[in-house]
């Protein structure tokens, strides 16, 4: 988790995140979903869309988080592909984006994966950030 937040979270913590996510549930009609194995039904992490502030403006962001012993085994690549895919197609995002850590390559790599291109980075909080986004198909974007 230390990947994506800084420590685990507080109960508190943990009832201000769910108290957002559902207020951006209601406000958007969108959020974060569990990502369940088939084979098993275990909860291994989360995926899904979400408004985050970018350079003073509201983006449409793709974001995940899984526990540990499930990276590098492609869960994130087929869930972001999924996120991606339900922005344009049902949501009809211009664009989607993903703000990634400079130090984590691994994220890096998913998004280049679905097709993503860094944009533009800056310095936040002491942190690199990127900003990968990619046009919906037949459509030309800057």
């Amino acid at each position: 988790m230390s990947a994506a937040y800084e420590s685990a979270f507080t109960l508190e913590e943990a009832q201000g995140w769910l108290d957002r996510h559902l207020k951006r549930y209601e406000k958007y009609g969108f959020g974060l979903w569990a990502v369940v194995l088939k084979e098993t039904e275990e909860m291994i992490g989360q995926c899904g869309l979400t408004m985050q502030k970018w350079r003073g403006e509201e983006v449409l962001e793709v974001g995940y988080l899984f526990q540990k012993e499930h990276w590098h085994k492609g869960y994130a690549a087929e869930a972001v592909a999924a996120c991606r895919d339900y922005a344009f197609t049902v949501l009809h995002a211009d664009r989607v984006y993903s703000i990634i850590r400079n130090t984590h390559i691994a994220s890096q790599k998913v998004a280049a994966r679905n097709g993503m291109k860094i944009r533009q980075s800056l310095n936040k909080a002491g942190q690199r950030i990127f900003t990968a986004g990619k046009p919906r198909p037949n459509r030309n974007y800057l």
